[in-house]
């Protein structure tokens, strides 16, 4: 299937994009700027979960569309006229969301169009139907890039016969946009004041035998400790909706409560980096929290919730608690003490893990443009044969 205007590109992006997470929107921020940069006059079209603020949010976008709870035939439609179906990036693969998103992958693979899967995540996969449609469509693809060694090791554990290449999230990549001073006394942040990031969410596999009151309670002494120990003011980043609430539970909990705040506004993920560079300090749970503090040349200790933070964790050279539980409680604040005295090192030896990291990112858009270049040259038109003069 080839692009409906003759010589334009059309290319879709499928992802959880909508502004549900500013991970996911950091992403789509990387790979449409990519695009636009490569083919200005390509016809980029997004699959979005909220429409509307994609089209508010990601201008660059020619056309979005409201992909969730479309039929077969529907389906179809959607992805009819692209010439390639761009999967990802962020974590897609995982129990119960990869059939939803993977229906619309292998409707373009029944309309023959090509497939990229864009630095995914996969994992944790025991769901049958789950396996099964990453098994059979993602070894379909024409080609599949995957983040980390761990979604690539669940991918072959699941059945996938094919090459995968492993590279690096593509936020990593993500331009930053001004967080202003205005913007800062606007959260009631004081200017000059030392800050520490934390970013937390609902206890999930981090704390699955702590009660909840208990979880919010550990994180607020932590908080606390902060506040005590190094004279801070501790800001609360929700990288979700959900964080939000969770946020407000820890600094309820918090004995020194005038010393926090959780960020209100509605930022860019772009400013939310940007905020990253005032923090001296970042301990969190959230993926692109850690890779926004890193990119900044934050100090930060990864608290457990996933394998993706441990091993983000590792390749950065940051600590990885095994758990997060009362009776840690005096490991979890040692830590924090040893990283803030050793965080001038930290950040020196962070520094080149972090180049590293960002050179491997940009190993996804370099396949990506191959796949596109092979694809434009297939459409060309065919030259004239000029015959030799009698």
């Amino acid at each position: 299937m080839t692009s409906e205007v003759q010589g334009v590109l059309r290319i879709g992006v499928l992802g959880s994009y909508g502004g549900f997470n500013i991970g996911d929107e950091s992403i789509l921020t990387c790979v449409l700027g990519d695009l636009r940069a490569w083919r200005p006059d390509a016809w980029l079209v997004v699959f979005s979960r909220n429409p509307e603020h994609t089209r508010a949010h990601h201008r660059s976008a020619d056309e979005v569309i409201g992909w969730e709870g479309l039929g077969q035939d529907r389906l179809r439609s959607a992805v009819g006229g692209l010439d390639l179906l761009i999967l990802g990036g962020g974590g897609l693969l995982y129990d119960s969301e990869a059939r939803r998103y993977l229906r619309l992958v292998n409707a373009a693979h029944h309309l023959g169009i090509r497939t990229f899967a864009y630095a995914v995540g996969a994992g944790p996969l025991h769901e049958a139907d789950d396996r099964h449609a990453v098994r059979t469509v993602v070894g379909a693809m024409d080609e599949v890039v995957v983040r980390d060694e761990e979604s690539r090791l669940v991918l072959e554990e699941v059945g996938v016969e094919r090459e995968i290449t492993v590279a690096a999230d593509p936020a990593l990549l993500l331009p930053p946009e001004e967080f202003t001073d205005e913007m800062l006394l606007h959260e009631g942040i004081p200017g000059g004041a030392r800050l520490v990031g934390m970013s937390v969410r609902e206890p999930g596999r981090a704390a699955e035998h702590l009660d909840v009151s208990d979880y919010h309670a550990l994180l607020a002494d932590v908080a606390d400790f902060l506040v005590r120990r190094f004279d801070t003011h501790v800001v609360f980043m929700p990288m979700e909706n959900q964080d939000i609430r969770h946020a407000h539970a820890v600094l309820s909990h918090m004995t020194a409560a005038d010393r926090g705040r959780v960020l209100n506004g509605s930022y860019s993920p772009g400013q939310t980096l940007d905020f990253m560079r005032r923090l001296s300090l970042a301990v969190g749970m959230r993926l692109h929290f850690l890779i926004f503090a890193a990119v900044s040349g934050v100090p930060l200790l990864p608290l457990p919730y996933a394998g993706k933070v441990f091993d983000f964790a590792r390749s950065v050279g940051a600590p990885a608690l095994v758990g997060v539980a009362r009776e840690q409680a005096g490991l979890l604040l040692a830590e924090v003490d040893r990283l803030w005295d050793e965080a001038p090192q930290r950040r020196e030896a962070m520094s080149a893990h972090v180049d590293a990291l960002r050179e491997r990112s940009g190993r996804t858009w370099e396949r990506c443009r191959a796949l596109l270049e092979d694809i434009e040259a297939q459409h060309a038109p065919a030259l004239p044969v000029v015959l030799p003069a009698p």
